[in-house]
Order: structure tokens, then C-alpha cells, then sequence
């Protein structure tokens, strides 16, 4: 795939979900949706380069506890929350937190949480026009779960699915060190390896027999919410 990477001061992992291979034939659109790592850290420059994508819409899924940023978004970029661990709830942290971190965890937080699924997709189908980014903090497991779902429902080949999911790794490793943070990916990698899979086998695993529109449909969206969503990921279908 080519190169979607967006330089945006003061982050580390964002990339445009545009340019991504459909079953329709016909790529996913450009500047439509971006995700991002946290954006609290960006500065003057950063902001400015969040507008110039045409950003005007800011998705954190994040707790409101984590957010602190470092300056205020622009007045006309609107933030939207939808906190998917503290929508996950503690039953589903006691049963599935040791997976938090790894695509195995994506499964089981759909089963258990299609609330949060359909709050995220409702949000986005809200949304006003023009660009929209979706975040939480390194931009790789909130972000990550969030980027597949909605990659699916825009009908997006599995396989780049997986492959975006695994360009943030190289691209947050740094980030733990920079903030003076332990590295988790030897809980990670532990996870995996006693799983018996990988990042990326585990994702397609979660991926395989999943229909979006038929689970999203279950969990309270409306077809208008779906469509609108898919007008965003491939305009014009």
C-alpha cells in the first residue's frame, strides 16, 4: 500500500485510512478519516497541520481523565468523546483485561460491548463535514479496534485491514521510552506467544466471519447511521 503517514507535530502514529483496497474495487477515499495517537501533544505546528488535512472533527476514546493537552484544539475542530475502556465496563476488564493491548482483545470487546461499538459508529455518522480523526493514546489498540470496524463496514480487504493495524507497532515503540514509560510489548508479545499467534493472525482471526453491518444493526445503529458512515470511507458508492 502506499504511504498514508501524516506528519502532525508533537505525534507519532497517524496515517490517512484513505487509499486502502475495497471489495468494491475503488479505494477508500483520501482525508475522509485519519487515526492518530494522542493528540494532546500537539503543538502550534501540529495543530496547524491537523487543519490543513481538512480535520474538523475529533473522535477521543479515551476517558475524560486522559485528556490534557498540551494546547486547546481550534474552535472550529469539534471534539466528540466516546470512552471505550470506561464503556468496557469491569466485567469486562476482569475477564479480558490481560488481553488488553493485543488484537485478541478485539473479539471479545465486540461480543461484550456493541453499545460502545454503536456509539462510535453513531458519532461518526453525526458528524459534520470534513475531515474527521479517531484517537486515544498511542494510537494503536483503542484506535486500532476502532479503524477495523470501520474499515469492515466500508467493505476494506481483510488483509490491509491487518496491515495498517500492524504499521503503528514500529511507530509507538518509540514512544514508551520518550515518556519515560516501561515498554509493554513484553506483556504483549507474552500474550501472543501463549495465545500461540501472532498481532496480525490474531486480528484476521477477529476478523474472519465478522459482518459489520449485520452486528452494528444488532447493537442499535441505523441503516442511515451505516450509510453515512460509508459515504465518508468511499463517497459517491
Amino acid at each position: 500500500m502506499e504511504d498514508r503517514t501524516l506528519v502532525w507535530d508533537g505525534c507519532l502514529n497517524v496515517r490517512d485510512l484513505g487509499g486502502l483496497p475495497t471489495a468494491i474495487g475503488r479505494p477508500t477515499a483520501r482525508g475522509a478519516i485519519v487515526r492518530a495517537d494522542n493528540l494532546d501533544r500537539l503543538t502550534a505546528e501540529g495543530r496547524e497541520a491537523l487543519l490543513d488535512h481538512g480535520i474538523r472533527t475529533v473522535v477521543d476514546l479515551r476517558d475524560a481523565a486522559e485528556h490534557k493537552p498540551l494546547l486547546p484544539l481550534p474552535e472550529d475542530v469539534e471534539l466528540i468523546r466516546v470512552p471505550l475502556d470506561e464503556l468496557a465496563g469491569p466485567a469486562w476488564w476482569e475477564a479480558h483485561g490481560h488481553l488488553d493491548g493485543t488484537p485478541l482483545a478485539f473479539r471479545p470487546y465486540l461480543e461484550h460491548c456493541p453499545h460502545a461499538a454503536a456509539a462510535l459508529v453513531s458519532a461518526i455518522a453525526a458528524a459534520r463535514p470534513g475531515g474527521l480523526v479517531v484517537h486515544c493514546g498511542a494510537g494503536r489498540d483503542r484506535t486500532g479496534l476502532a479503524a477495523a470496524l470501520l474499515l469492515a463496514l466500508a467493505g476494506v480487504d481483510r488483509d490491509a485491514i491487518v496491515e495498517d493495524y500492524l504499521l503503528s507497532e514500529p511507530n509507538v515503540r518509540p514512544l514508551y521510552t520518550m515518556l519515560g514509560l516501561r515498554d509493554p510489548y513484553r506483556r504483549i508479545d507474552a500474550a501472543l506467544a501463549e495465545a500461540g499467534t501472532t498481532a496480525g493472525a490474531a486480528l484476521g482471526s477477529a476478523l474472519d466471519g465478522f459482518d459489520p453491518a449485520r452486528y452494528l444493526l444488532a447493537a442499535g445503529n441505523t441503516p442511515a447511521e451505516l450509510a453515512a458512515v460509508r459515504a465518508r470511507l468511499l463517497p459517491d458508492a
